[in-house]
């Protein structure tokens, strides 16, 4: 089979009262989205007004623009920053000729390409079908055309007639299997509770390396890209500190800025994973020239979905790409490492272990000669820190940390 040409996508953004602080950032994000979902950026068009126009974004001057953009550099797609109403879509997609999409679309349209479990696969087909049930109209060539294009994965690769109630019912369908695959996520989730399996979940914005933060420490070998989403189902794999205390650590779908609601909605299960965590790391980027909003975006949603008494510590992650001196934490605690090197790996391990213990009860216990099978089971459910042999008692003298 050839291989399917690239979209030629025009981004367009608008500057208004009430994104100018983030705008930049914005835009960059929506070109590093684009590119994820393989799309071919060949312009990116701007403009500043004290608010968006009601019924096509941009003014008159700048829609005639861009029209004369798309002919000259053959663009088929065009991408808007905003979240686009049905009657926009609509308009834009007359007005221009050409296939439009907005922010949400593209991140859902992500969002299919990255998800690999069923529940990830369902989660995006529902995203995706509530947000073109109220914008069927008009959308008979995109829904049916098929391929790898750029906001027509999922419910367009199965030919969906433009049909409210088929849509209704689908969703439904899709509602009943997920309500299935979530009832066994929360029997998973009660087996681990009831063997006391200490739960480590990895959080923080996309990109900010969770998933080599995850291989390092258990080799999961994850996907494991810079790229936007590259993880988006979750996955939880065993780990255990060098003094033998195990536990399970579960990489998590990055946040985004904006990240849509339906995507809130769809994922709450998945995100439900964060919820039920003993401890939280969360990664950030030390990095990215936005790190502040990407810190607040995180504590956002956290907020949204009620995690905030959870134990965390920030691990300031691609310390390598940076200079000392040029860098000042702002969340505490905090360790900052480079996940490339065995350096930060020794640091990221010793850090974990330290906010462990401030958190678990110290405990000493003694152990009779015929009890040195127990020692066994406190390294694998605590931290010891001490393990000696008092000769005078003929006892095994233990001393730890045990979580609370």
């Amino acid at each position: 089979m050839p291989e399917q040409e690239k979209d030629k996508v025009i981004l367009v953004g608008v500057e208004t009262e009430e994104n100018f602080a983030i705008f930049d950032t914005s835009m960059d994000e929506l070109r590093g989205l684009t590119k994820t979902a393989d799309g071919e950026i060949v312009f990116i068009l701007k403009q500043k007004r004290p608010q968006v126009d009601r019924q096509t974004i941009l003014g008159k001057g700048k829609l005639a623009e861009l029209k004369q953009l798309i002919d000259a550099y053959e663009a088929n797609l065009v991408i808007f920053n905003h979240e686009l109403t049905p009657r926009q879509g609509k308009i834009l997609t007359e007005e221009l000729g050409v296939r439009v999409l907005d922010r949400v679309q593209l991140i859902l349209d992500i969002f299919a390409i990255r998800a690999r479990s069923k529940e990830g696969k369902l989660q995006v087909s529902l995203a995706q079908l509530e947000y073109l049930l109220p914008r069927l109209t008009g959308m008979g060539a995109s829904m049916s055309r098929l391929g790898g294009g750029i906001g027509t994965r999922g419910p367009g690769e199965t030919k969906l007639e433009v049909d409210r109630r088929h849509i209704r019912n689908k969703i439904t369908q899709i509602r009943n299997e997920l309500k299935e695959v979530e009832q066994h996520r929360e029997r998973t989730r009660e087996q681990r509770k009831n063997k006391r399996v200490y739960q480590i979940g990895l959080i923080g914005y996309t990109n900010a390396g969770k998933s080599t933060i995850m291989n390092i420490l258990t080799t999961a070998n994850t996907y494991e890209q810079d790229q936007l989403f590259a993880t988006l189902d979750p996955l939880t794999k065993k780990w255990r500190l060098p003094e033998g205390f195990e536990m399970t650590i579960t990489d998590t779908v990055g946040f985004i800025q904006d990240l849509p609601t339906q995507l809130i909605d769809a994922f709450q299960s998945t995100l439900e994973e964060s919820k039920s965590m003993d401890f939280l790391l969360h990664v950030v980027d030390a990095h990215a020239k936005d790190r502040l909003l990407h810190e607040k975006t995180v504590f956002d949603l956290m907020q949204q979905l009620e995690i905030i008494d959870t134990p965390v510590l920030t691990v300031y992650n691609k310390a390598d790409l940076m200079k000392e001196e040029d860098f000042v934490p702002t969340l505490f605690p905090n360790v900052c490492i480079s996940a490339k090197s065995s350096k930060g790996k020794e640091a990221l391990i010793q850090a974990i272990k330290q906010q462990l213990m401030e958190q678990f009860e110290p405990y000493m216990v003694e152990l009779a000669d015929n009890q040195a099978s127990e020692i066994y089971k406190y390294k694998r459910e605590t931290i010891v820190t001490s393990q000696n042999y008092d000769e005078s008692k003929r006892k095994y003298i233990i001393c730890g940390f045990s979580p609370k």
